[in-house]
């Protein structure tokens, strides 16, 4: 099969490898569409060399979605035809975390021989023609829905996660910071579970209008004012009930911590490549705050697929790109530099 194959940093090579076979209870999957996450820039470049991949050469890749074209044994809830989506994350299956369901969180993350899965990451992902995976990380694709858009139920059901675990709640204020693609799709799953008004922070650009385009009520442009003081003129000087924080930028996460207001909820989802970055816990512990991060969407991928089939979450706007999978090369400068306008690139194998 035809693949992008990582042989080191800045070292993807289009080239034909071995097909996979599929194990127990896995499945062969033609791979229709992949997007780029924003994730995969950083592992191709060696950012996180040595965890992500944890060796070369590596097949990265993993918000995908095909048709399975054959079985591994034991088998039984898919048959050869069936339309699938993926997610990145299968847990051992057995250790605590995985037993109370918080399986992206596995105590036995990247050790092969247990069963743990990260596919793209630390198992060989979708960048390719086909993928074996497990079964219980693929779902059912519903016919109306399209293989590219089929490619974003991975990143629609991190942003239904981030929303849960912020607990947004009927009536409640919602901001959203940084109007990437993940940042899209909270501020459509924040509507969805209830929120009355949605804020998009960030800069001047086809992101920030896309988000007035998505769901967003407000918009703040940390290009012409300060993020803090503009959010709390829209909101009388209190802050929002919520501020979810999607851009994985320090200078980002620090003021989110500033917007919500007293008693309010704060949801990390960016990586800040380990940066320290200094926060005023008095304000933390006499405004009663609470703070979460988030890994993965567990369990919120079949969640999610019929809010994208029904239209309540609108993937298609946020898909800017469609490229051959040989053009990797070229999507990725698009998608990294944000060229023509650039927020979501699909490639099809």
């Amino acid at each position: 099969m035809n693949a992008i194959v990582l042989y080191g940093p800045n070292d993807a090579r289009y080239e034909m490898v071995a097909t996979p076979q599929p194990g127990p209870m896995e499945v062969l999957c033609k791979v229709r569409a992949i997007a780029i996450c924003g994730t995969d820039p950083g592992i191709v470049s060696g950012k996180f060399k040595g965890m992500w991949p944890p060796s070369y050469p590596f097949i990265i890749g993993h918000e995908w979605a095909g048709e399975v074209v054959a079985l591994g044994p034991g088998v039984s809830n898919f048959k050869v035809g069936d339309r699938v989506c993926a997610e990145a994350h299968k847990g051992c299956g057995y250790c605590r975390n995985c037993m109370v369901g918080r399986y992206t969180i596995c105590e036995n993350y990247g050790k092969l021989e247990t069963g743990h899965r990260h596919y793209g990451f630390t198992a060989q992902g979708g960048y390719a023609e086909y993928c074996a995976i497990s079964t219980r990380s693929v779902h059912h694709l519903p016919d109306s829905v399209s293989f590219e858009v089929g490619t974003q139920v991975d990143n629609a059901a991190v942003a239904l996660y981030a929303v849960k675990k912020g607990r947004v709640y009927s009536g409640d204020t919602v901001a959203v910071v940084g109007p990437g693609a993940l940042g899209l799709l909270v501020t459509q799953c924040a509507k969805t579970l209830g929120a009355t008004t949605v804020i998009a922070v960030g800069r001047a650009g086809p992101r920030l209008e896309m988000s007035k385009k998505l769901g967003a009520d407000e918009v703040v442009d940390v290009t012409r004012e300060d993020p803090v003081k503009g959010l709390k003129e829209l909101t009388g000087g209190k802050g929002v009930d919520v501020a979810i924080e999607s851009a994985g930028k320090p200078d980002a996460i620090r003021y989110t911590f500033d917007l919500v207001k007293r008693g309010g909820r704060i949801v990390l989802t960016g990586l800040s490549g380990r940066t320290e970055i200094p926060i005023i816990t008095d304000r933390l512990v006499l405004d009663d705050l609470d703070v979460s991060g988030i890994r993965g969407n567990p369990n919120c991928c079949d969640e999610v697929i019929p809010y994208i089939a029904s239209g309540r979450v609108n993937v298609q706007p946020i898909i800017t790109h469609v490229v051959p999978l040989r053009d990797f090369g070229r999507a990725l400068e698009i998608v990294t530099k944000r060229l023509e306008g650039a927020i979501k690139a699909v490639l099809r194998p």
